[in-house]
C-alpha cells in the first residue's frame, strides 16, 4: 500500500485538507478529489494547456504537477474566476460577448492563462496575444473570436 501525506492547499479562497498519495497528479487532485471539473485534462503532457490553473497568480499546468507540490499553495481554478453566470469576470464576459468559444473544453486553461498575460500586459496587441495563446490548443476554432474577446476584455478591464 503507497503511503499517503496530508497537504493544505486554498483554492479558490477554500482551504483543503487532504491526504493524497505522492503519485497524484493535482489535475486529478482539483478534479477528482474536490470536484472542481472545470479544469479538463486532455494530452496529459502539458502540451495543450486544457489544464492550466494559477498557483500563486501564475499559470501552470495541473497535469505536471503532483498535487504534493502544492502543499501550501494559493490556487485558482476557472471555478474562482466568475461568482456565477450573473457575475462573471471580464475575461468570462468578453468571451460570451466575442463568440470566444465553441466547445468550450480549451476555454478554462485558455482564460487561466490569460488572467495572468493581462495583469502584466494591461493593452496587449494582437501579436502579443497570439504569442501568449500558443501553449493552448483549441481545435474549434481558427483563435480569432479568441483574440478579439482578449482585446475586448483588456478594453473592459481598463
Amino acid at each position: 500500500m503507497t503511503k499517503k501525506y496530508s497537504i493544505t492547499v486554498t483554492i479558490n479562497e477554500n482551504e483543503y485538507t487532504r491526504e493524497v498519495e505522492p503519485r497524484l497528479l493535482l489535475s486529478d487532485f482539483v478534479r477528482h478529489e474536490l470536484g472542481l471539473t472545470g479544469t479538463h485534462v486532455g494530452c496529459e503532457q502539458g502540451a495543450c494547456g486544457a489544464c492550466t490553473i494559477l498557483v500563486n497568480g501564475e499559470s501552470m499546468r495541473s497535469c505536471l504537477i503532483f498535487a504534493i507540490q502544492a502543499d501550501g499553495q494559493n490556487l485558482t481554478t476557472v471555478e474562482g474566476l466568475g461568482k456565477d453566470k450573473d457575475n462573471l469576470d471580464p475575461l468570462q464576459q468578453s468571451f460570451w460577448e466575442a463568440h470566444g468559444l465553441q466547445c468550450g473544453f480549451c476555454t478554462p486553461g485558455i482564460l487561466m492563462t490569460l488572467v495572468p498575460f493581462l495583469k502584466q500586459n494591461p493593452d496587449p496587441n494582437e501579436d502579443q496575444i497570439r504569442e501568449a495563446l500558443s501553449g493552448n490548443l483549441c481545435r474549434c476554432t481558427g483563435y480569432q473570436h479568441i483574440v478579439d474577446a482578449v482585446k475586448l476584455a483588456a478594453e473592459k478591464m481598463k
